[in-house]
């Protein structure tokens, strides 16, 4: 058996159950906090092959140390928590399930992330660990990690004593299935994932009557002139060759076609890469805020608070051109078709750096191709018949199970083994 082999071959195996439990974890998912049936599954997994087992750590993460001899520790790092979106994949498995959000509304939940592959990934990958103690020296960390969707959950573990408690790694990993190509696997060094800033806005205005507008402050005009304004922040404010992200993702008012209500409430969501981009469009943003209610004369300022706040995502240069490396050597014997390559920053945002940077700890994170290798090479072709590719947070968002399942555990394990070990 070569170098890699053993890898996939220990992964055959295991796919018939990795598949039925991505399938699980798919058409059950929780909202952030509330992982409560995943947390379980994910710990009793982990003590059926024989991990140390902490469970509720940050609420409801699980971290599982695997400890075989002498040698560094890595920490692999999988997020649990699904999303408020209602799925229309029309998969046998589709999630029905729905959950109640931080405001005390009823949704539906969907795994429009990919979570399930990450937490199937890392079930596979200690279990081709656990099987093959013999190719590697030191102690694997598997944190199963409650709420990356609202910034808060790594932090909040961080918070709750999992270095302090279960030692801290020399390296933090993790990867993210992505709308690339099935059998894409690949890192970029330095800023990876943009920061990530919510202002939740509600602008005061005064209600009456909609034949009477003249005995009203119209919120929602105020709401409607300020998203058309925001649209110039990135225009006109952050320079050609700088990079942020402003949109506005809800707008929410009134009751009655005929009512002009006394408030609008939107969300804002703000991106960059550096902190002087992010400091620039934070102060235009709520300076257009501010202006846009003065001039329709609201009857008192708008309400902004801060919701959630993802730091940028720095991969470490050393540890991301050892994994790169590693992915290069390992990975095509035994991915004959696997694509590695840097990916370029990331405009999405990711709470891991919470593990890894955050506390001063080498962080590699890598996007894992999940998207239909038909399907994507019909969508990069272009014509005015070109499918599009579901994005993560879709509805329709769907990764397919092989090569993305196989390739995410081989990932893992090779990433693992590029800090413990080498197989022999």
């Amino acid at each position: 058996m070569s170098d890699t082999t053993w890898i996939t071959s220990s992964i055959d195996g295991l796919r018939d159950d990795l598949h039925a439990l991505y399938r699980d974890l798919h058409a059950h998912p929780e909202l952030s906090f509330q992982e409560h049936r995943t947390s379980g599954l994910m710990a009793d997994r982990l003590r059926a092959m024989g991990l140390e087992v902490t469970t509720g750590i940050g609420g409801t993460g699980v971290v599982g140390m695997l400890r075989n001899g002498e040698g560094p520790t890595v920490l692999l790092r999988a997020d649990m928590d699904g999303l408020p979106v209602l799925e229309d994949t029309g998969l046998p498995f589709a999630s029905t399930d729905r959950g109640t959000d931080p405001d005390g509304i009823d949704v539906p939940v969907m795994h429009a992330c990919g979570h399930d592959v990450h937490m199937t990934s890392l079930i596979g990958a200690v279990a081709v660990l656990v099987a093959h103690r013999d190719t590697w020296s030191g102690t694997v960390m598997a944190v199963f990690q409650p709420a990356e969707e609202l910034g808060g959950g790594a932090e909040r573990m961080v918070e709750d004593g999992l270095f302090e408690r279960l030692g801290r790694p020399d390296v933090s990993m993790a990867q993210h299935v992505f709308t690339q190509r099935a059998g894409f696997v690949g890192a970029h060094p330095g800023p990876a994932f943009s920061a990530s800033d919510v202002l939740r806005v509600t602008f005061h205005g005064r209600s009456a009557h909609g034949s009477r507008p003249e005995n009203a402050i119209d919120p929602i005009v105020m709401a409607a002139a300020t998203v058309m304004r925001l649209q110039t922040v990135v225009a006109r404010d952050v320079a050609a060759t700088d990079t942020a992200v402003v949109t506005v993702g809800t707008l929410h008012a009134g009751t009655k076609a005929n009512i002009i209500p006394a408030d609008a409430s939107m969300t804002v969501n703000i991106r960059s890469y550096t902190p002087e981009v992010r400091e620039r469009v934070l102060g235009s943003v709520r300076r257009i805020i501010a202006a846009e209610a003065q001039a329709s004369g609201a009857v008192r300022p708008p309400t902004v608070t801060v919701g959630d706040v993802f730091p940028v995502l720095l991969n470490e240069d050393a540890a991301t051109t050892r994994v790169m490396d590693a992915f290069r050597s390992a990975l095509p014997e035994a991915h004959p078709d696997v694509q590695v390559a840097d990916p370029g920053p990331v405009m999405g945002s990711e709470d891991f750096g919470n593990l890894g940077m955050g506390s001063g700890i080498p962080a590699t994170y890598w996007i894992l191709g999940g998207t239909d290798p038909t399907l994507f090479d019909a969508a990069a072709a272009g014509g005015p018949d070109a499918p599009v590719v579901p994005s993560n947070h879709s509805p329709h968002f769907a990764p397919v199970l092989e090569p993305t399942l196989t390739l995410g555990v081989s990932a893992l394990v090779v990433a693992t083994l590029a800090w413990l070990g080498h197989p022999h």
